[in-house]
């Protein structure tokens, strides 16, 4: 029986997103993922939230921008990567993605302009519960439908809930219509300039105080922020629902990444969960980080003759820390075995055992230098 692979997302599907807590190697995988589809001819564009400096140097870059970058031609064919096929590599700007829905859906220059120039609107544009997640959702969109590439790839942004990338769009929509933003809109009268008489006299006062605490004109750059995202709140909310909507297409591939450790599995298996319970399904499950057990468990004296027959020249208590490494080695791989029993007890409740689980297996070192890049694309994906 073949060793259970990724090629068949590579080969069917036009997006794939690569989820899992923080910690995990996601960015790794999903950077992997895309060389093992450039290795099979197509053109790839991969999306990151935040890379390592090492992974971005393993690509040939000295560091990772919000501009697209394409891997240098010497590199993939360094790697084994045929022509047409290629890597691009880019870095979510969530406030250059939110700036762009806001020109695209403000009803008039004047309006997109006060948006994008109010004090607040810098803040709100990045740390708007849910931003990050549903700019990465709102991004990829836009580059599924760009004819340049045959496969995005989404490294999604690490979340302490498994959920938050899936429902980004309800909790966006949700924080624009909150009842206290509707009430905010309703305390502004059409000068746009805060109408205390709209507001109940303790209230009122309360507001004030806020003005003195947060300086003159807070409270008016705050109301006129909100009154113009109510403004283009029409065509922000069906758009946030029409991705929400594309990412349940049959074209997207979700691939959950975890490691052996408990925390990783539990939040990977719940996530699993819950996109049955959305009726989507998880395409395929990367384990990462996996201790293998050693072909054998030699003896000290059975090292000392191997040694000597082989003639290195190492030190007395060498044959010890050899057999010391081995045993630590055989007692780190039946621990992730074990844990990852729940993992493949998850797969079989879910009915889902024709989701491949991949292990990639853990490595001395982080990842920093292409030819490593390609050896766990080959685990992936072989070629």
């Amino acid at each position: 029986m073949s060793p259970p692979t990724l090629s068949a997302l590579i080969e069917s599907r036009r997006v794939i997103l690569c989820v899992g807590c923080g910690g995990v190697g996601k960015t790794t995988v999903a950077a992997a993922i895309g060389l093992a589809a450039a290795r099979r001819g197509k053109r790839v564009l991969t999306l990151t939230i935040d890379p390592a400096k090492r992974l971005a140097n393993s690509l040939g870059f000295d560091s990772m921008t919000t501009e697209e970058q394409a891997v240098g031609q010497e590199i993939l064919e360094h790697v084994g990567v045929p022509a047409p096929g290629s890597l691009t590599v880019m870095m979510l700007d969530t406030k250059r993605t939110f700036d762009e829905l806001v020109r695209k859906f403000a009803s008039s220059p004047e309006v997109r302009d006060r948006i994008l120039n109010n004090r607040l609107y810098q803040y709100v544009s990045t740390n708007l519960a849910g931003t990050q997640d549903y700019m990465a959702m709102e991004k990829l969109l836009a580059m599924k439908d760009d004819e340049r590439f045959d496969l995005v790839v989404l490294d999604t942004p690490p979340t302490r809930n498994a959920l938050d990338f899936l429902e980004a769009p309800e909790r966006l929509v949700q924080a624009l219509d909150s009842p206290a933003i509707r009430w905010f809109i309703q305390a502004f009268d059409s000068s746009r300039k805060m109408s205390l008489n709209l507001v109940a006299q303790s209230v009122a006062v309360v507001l004030r105080g806020v003005g003195k605490l947060t300086g003159g004109g807070f409270l008016e750059q705050m109301a006129e922020l909100i009154t113009d995202l109510n403004d283009l709140f029409g065509g922000f909310r069906e758009r946030a629902m029409r991705v929400a909507g594309a990412f349940r297409a049959a074209e997207v591939a979700y691939v959950m990444v975890t490691s052996p450790a408990p925390l990783a599995i539990q939040e990977i298996a719940y996530f699993a969960r819950r996109l049955a319970e959305h009726g989507m399904r998880s395409d395929a499950f990367v384990v990462n980080r996996v201790h293998v057990p050693p072909d054998g468990n030699p003896t000290e004296t059975e090292i000392r003759d191997a040694i000597t027959r082989h003639g290195l020249m190492l030190g007395a208590d060498a044959p010890a820390r050899v057999a010391r490494a081995v045993s630590d080695e055989l007692s780190l791989a039946e621990r992730d075995t074990s844990h990852l029993a729940s993992l493949v007890a998850v797969r079989q409740q879910l009915a889902q055992t024709a989701s491949p689980l991949v292990g990639v297996r853990a490595l001395p070192s982080d990842v920093h230098d292409v030819g490593t890049l390609a050896g766990i694309a080959s685990v992936l994906c072989p070629p």
